[in-house]
C-alpha cells in the first residue's frame, strides 16, 4: 500500500470529537454522523472500499455483509456484547473483531442497582402516578414496595459487571449474594464477594431481586422463560442489564401482569429500539433506552477504546481488546 495514501474506514456512528480527530489522523473516514443508524443497504455500501468500521452494538455484521465488502479488515465495536456481530464468520474471512470491555463495568453496575432500586421500591410508578394527578393522600401501604437491604441478591453471570454488583449489595446493602454462572468463580473471590454458588433453580426460588448480567449467545436466548419465571418468588424482581434476547417478553409480561412476579426493571429489549407493547401498559415493570453505561466519561472511555483497536488493527500493532486474536496471528 502506498504509504502516502491513508487507510479508508467508516465510522458508522456519530463518535466524540477528540475521538474523530484521532482517527482522521491516521486515515481517510468515511463518518456518518446521524442519530439514525445506517441501514443494512446504506451500510454494505459505505462499506466499499473500507479496511476498518467503528460500529455500536445496533449496526449488524453478518456473513452476507462481509461477503459484500471483501475488503474488511476490522470490525471494532463500541460495545462489550458482540451479538451483533457473526464473530465465526469474522475469523473465517480472517477479519479482526474487538469490543471495549473493562471500561464500563463500575458505571453499568451503579446503572444495574438503581434499576434494581427503582423496580423495588416502585420510583417509576410512584413518579407516573404524581405528575398524572393520582397524589390525593397517604396510607400505611401506599406504593409499598419491596425491601432491599438484607434481603437475598440473585446474580445470573457472575462477570466482572455481575461481581460489581455483587459488591454493591453485599456492602452497601447487607445482602445474601447468590450467583450462578457458566462457570464457578475462585474460591477467595466467592470468600471476598461473600457469594455462594448455586444451580440456576436453586437461584431463581432463593432470589428476592435477580440481575442478569450473562452474555446474549444462542445458548443463553430466552433462558428466563415461562418455566423460570414461575419458579420464583411472587414478591420478587428481575433486573436485566444484560441483553434482551435472554428473557422472553411475552413471558414476563404475562407473569408481571398475573403478579406472579412482583416487578421487572429492563434496560435492554430483544427487538430495541423496539419495546414489546405488552410491556408498556404495565404499571409494575420501569423501563429505560439500554443506558446502564450512559456517563459522559464512560462513554468516552469506550469511544476512545474502539478508536485504539481500530488504529492498532490497522497498523500492525496489537489490538487491547481482541474477540478473535488468532486472526493476528494468521
Amino acid at each position: 500500500m502506498n504509504a502516502a495514501v491513508k487507510p479508508a474506514v467508516l465510522v458508522a456512528r456519530r463518535a466524540p470529537t477528540e475521538v474523530l480527530e484521532a482517527l482522521r489522523a491516521a486515515f481517510e473516514v468515511d463518518y456518518h454522523d446521524g442519530e439514525v443508524p445506517l441501514s443494512p443497504e446504506a451500510l454494505r455500501e459505505r462499506l466499499q472500499g473500507k479496511v476498518g468500521v467503528y460500529i455500536t452494538g445496533t449496526e449488524r455484521i453478518t456473513a452476507e455483509l462481509l461477503d459484500a465488502a471483501p475488503s474488511l479488515r476490522a470490525v471494532c465495536t463500541m460495545s462489550v456484547g458482540y451479538n451483533h456481530i457473526d464473530l465465526a464468520a469474522c475469523t473465517a474471512r480472517r477479519v479482526l473483531v474487538t469490543n471495549t470491555p473493562d471500561v464500563l463495568t463500575e458505571s453499568t453496575a451503579d446503572f444495574g442497582f438503581a434499576l434494581l432500586m427503582a423496580t423495588a421500591r416502585r420510583m417509576s410508578e410512584g413518579e407516573r402516578l404524581l405528575r398524572d394527578g393520582g397524589w390525593k393522600s397517604w396510607s400505611w401501604d401506599f406504593l409499598a414496595g419491596a425491601e432491599v437491604h438484607g434481603t437475598t441478591l440473585g446474580i445470573l453471570g457472575m462477570g466482572r459487571i455481575g461481581q460489581a454488583i455483587a459488591r454493591r449489595g453485599r456492602f452497601g446493602f447487607g445482602m445474601q449474594v447468590v450467583y450462578h454462572n457458566r462457570s464457578r468463580l475462585p474460591a477467595d473471590t466467592e470468600a471476598e464477594l461473600g457469594a455462594r454458588y448455586v444451580g440456576k433453580d436453586e437461584l431463581l426460588r432463593a432470589a428476592d431481586h435477580l440481575v442478569l448480567v450473562l452474555p446474549y449467545s444462542p445458548e443463553s436466548h430466552h433462558c428466563i422463560g415461562a418455566a423460570e419465571l414461575a419458579l420464583m418468588k411472587p414478591t420478587a424482581t428481575l433486573v436485566n442489564v444484560a441483553r434482551g434476547g435472554i428473557v422472553d417478553e411475552d413471558a414476563l409480561a404475562a407473569a408481571l401482569r398475573e403478579r406472579r412476579i412482583a416487578a421487572a426493571g429492563l434496560d435492554v429489549f430483544e427487538g430495541e429500539p423496539r419495546v414489546n407493547p405488552a410491556l408498556l401498559t404495565l404499571p409494575n415493570v420501569v423501563l429505560t433506552p439500554h443506558i446502564a453505561s450512559a456517563t459522559l466519561p464512560t462513554r468516552h472511555a469506550m469511544a476512545a477504546l474502539a478508536a485504539d483497536n481500530l488504529i492498532a488493527a490497522l497498523t500492525g500493532a496489537a489490538p487491547p481488546t481482541p474477540l478473535n486474536p488468532e486472526v493476528l496471528s494468521a
